[in-house]
């Protein structure tokens, strides 16, 4: 790893959530640094095909047309282009694979950006390297 590393527990498959950690990879990666995601449970199901469309806001999901408008005007990003900006950069993606066993999840329903499936000592062994370790 370089010597500045960052790895994510993605554990939440919400916009706002999932938005964060993807802003946080693509900065930290465009920075230089390794960037690790570890997908987990619900975060996993951020990244299955058509999902970053899907997505909703974690609290008051009801607002989620009237951001996703806000964010265009504005010009942000949308949750897909991060995702693939995120894998333009390096960000190494990793499926949990007890999750995707739990969840009868195959590889076929993630996005191609995943292109990796690991489990705890997948995401340890990134962890105990880096720097910085978020759980989101």
């Amino acid at each position: 790893m370089a010597a500045k590393s960052m790895t994510i527990v993605m554990h939440a498959n919400d916009l706002d959530k999932t938005m964060a950690a993807f802003i946080l990879a693509t900065g930290a990666a465009a920075k230089g640094m390794d960037v690790t995601i570890f997908f987990t449970f619900w975060g996993l199901m951020a990244m299955k095909k058509g999902a970053a469309d899907k997505s909703k806001l974690s609290k008051f999901s009801m607002f989620t047309g009237m951001m996703k408008k806000v964010m265009k005007k504005q010009n942000v990003a949308t949750l897909d282009e991060l995702i693939k900006d995120s894998a333009d950069l390096g960000v190494r993606m990793v499926a949990c694979e007890m999750t995707m066993a739990l969840m009868n999840t195959p590889k076929e329903s993630l996005r191609p950006e995943v292109t990796e499936i690991g489990g705890v000592g997948t995401y340890l062994d990134a962890a105990s390297e880096s720097n910085i370790t978020l759980f989101i």
